[in-house]
């Protein structure tokens, strides 16, 4: 007997019912694999990549982390990466946050969370140089929102500094980098106006992240 069977019968509904609505789909999807997109978004369970975008299985390709990181020593986000960049050719790669992240939360705690502190000290770094700025927000919920904000332009930052992007940039590959924002609580898909095609788009974004920075 199956182990969580309510599981194993609902990809049994799941497959029939694709099935049902597009014939073929599974025999054509074991031959192919070209999507446009690359998803680097949070391993929250309540954002699920494809279902908040429309997309079907073989469209979006995906990569979630607590809080959205991108860390140039992570060589599991930076492999998804480089298959996605230099084999999948994907056009438009998009760090999508979402309001009331636990991660971003816990980076902004002064106290201790274990392990978690380590992959989160970027983040701590960031609400550091801009506490100053964010504390200016009286209401609590709208200064995590804004520091998740922030952590996404970060991570365009850090993402678009990647070798892989900048390979890309220099060969004259087609790629554009995007910031989203993610609600849980309305569903809402938000661009933050985010939207990097070369090192010229990087400058200006560098540039006006540590302007509005505040130690």
């Amino acid at each position: 007997m199956k182990s969580l069977p309510e599981l194993f019968s609902n990809n049994e509904k799941w497959r029939h019912d694709i099935e049902k609505e597009h014939p073929g789909f599974f025999e054509q999807l074991v031959g192919q694999q070209s999507p446009e997109y690359l998803w680097i978004g949070c391993a929250d369970s309540r954002v699920p990549a494809n279902e908040i975008v429309g997309l079907m299985p073989g469209e979006l390709f995906v990569h979630r982390n607590v809080a959205n990181l991108i860390n140039h020593t992570d060589l599991n986000m930076l492999s998804v990466l480089q298959f996605a960049v230099d084999v999948l050719k994907v056009k438009h790669v998009m760090v999508v946050g979402h309001y009331g992240c636990g991660g971003v939360h816990a980076a902004m705690e002064d106290k201790p969370h274990g392990l978690i502190d380590n992959w989160l000290r970027q983040v701590r770094e960031l609400y550091l140089r801009n506490r100053r700025v964010l504390k200016q927000i009286d209401d609590d919920k709208a200064r995590l929102d804004r520091m998740c904000e922030l952590n996404v332009a970060r991570q365009v930052i850090n993402l678009s500094n990647t070798t892989v992007i900048q390979e890309a940039w220099r060969r004259e590959q087609a790629l554009t980098v995007h910031g989203w924002i993610y609600g849980i609580g309305d569903g809402r898909l938000s661009d933050l106006g985010i939207e990097i095609k070369n090192n010229a788009q990087l400058r200006e974004l560098e540039a006006q992240e540590y302007d509005g920075a505040g130690a």
